[in-house]
């Protein structure tokens, strides 16, 4: 497929936070909360389309990555010119380009040619020499062996380690308060695309998809249950339908602004990271279950 296709998605309300952007500045940091600050009622129509990535998004996808490893030591500046590089394979998340006076205050929100998303899938057993997908696969073993337990890290070991079942790293990434409608669209064209891919003999045939979710956690406290918040809503869903898992905290590699401290009042929340892995074939039935979720059924 063209690198230039288009692929429709809903315009819909988004609240975009302020402090989703890891890279905003803190350094008129006052004692009580600014008069401008964010403080959750405020809401934007920006108007969102996916389309292939192009070598222009390449440090828009980065950052994006960056939002999942943080400090773990995985080029991801290598990683996403991979996903340029299969672009007839996942879509990026930018905004419609408008007319008309109402594009004047979208773009008081951000830069032109910013990457609000990235919806793709790498084959990191076709490719495990490359060098940043080396990092990922160390990456998760290390964090496995320390947070898994020993049959699960067992599993992890064995499926990575089968070159005969090859496994997608499957990346949803998205900024904050992006609502999970928009995964729709993203995970159906991508099942396509792989679809179509495989159908070339291009190197698609996943066994299992692999994902690295992030999501927040509220202790115990008072007699109320702990509370696990994801990032993204929709990937709840994919958990609960992962073959095996394991979580790791991340609080110690995050800053306040992503550690889920926007808004006064907040109750402290934890960050943390959940590797899941389910089976490729269940995909078109999670985006089924997805699309019921979004719709409110």
């Amino acid at each position: 497929m063209s690198a230039n296709k288009r692929k429709n998605l809903n315009a819909m309300e988004e609240d975009l936070e302020s402090g989703s952007d890891s890279e905003t500045s803190s350094d008129n940091e006052d004692d009580g909360p600014h008069p401008e600050a964010y403080t959750g009622n405020e809401e934007v129509q920006i108007d969102f389309e996916g389309r292939s990535p192009t070598d222009p998004d390449c440090h828009g996808i980065s950052q994006l990555l960056q939002r999942v490893f943080l400090k773990a030591h995985i080029n991801t500046m290598q990683m996403a010119d991979m996903i340029i590089a299969q672009n007839f394979v996942g879509s990026v998340i930018c905004q419609c380009e408008a007319d008309g006076m109402e594009s004047d205050a979208d773009d008081d929100m951000c830069e032109d040619g910013t990457i609000f998303g990235i919806t793709t899938a790498l084959n990191i057993t076709a490719k495990k020499d490359v060098p940043c997908i080396e990092q990922f696969r160390s990456f998760i073993v290390q964090k496995a062996e320390k947070h898994a337990p020993d049959a699960v890290l067992k599993h992890f070991r064995d499926v990575l380690g089968n070159e005969a079942r090859p496994i997608g790293y499957l990346i949803n990434e998205r900024f904050i308060n992006i609502p999970a409608q928009i995964s729709v669209p993203l995970l159906e064209n991508l099942y396509k695309e792989i679809n179509v891919a495989k159908q070339k003999g291009m190197p698609f045939n996943f066994v299992y998809f692999l994902m690295v979710i992030k999501f927040y956690r509220k202790e115990a406290k008072k007699g109320k249950p702990r509370e696990d918040t994801y990032t993204n809503a929709e990937e709840e869903l994919i958990a609960e339908k992962a073959v095996n898992s394991f979580e790791y905290s991340v609080a110690d590699e995050c800053d306040m602004g992503m550690s889920g401290d926007w808004l006064e009042g907040d109750a402290t929340l934890t960050p943390f990271r959940k590797v899941v892995l389910f089976d490729a074939k269940n995909l078109p039935e999670l985006i089924f279950d997805i699309q019921k979720y979004v719709n409110g059924q």
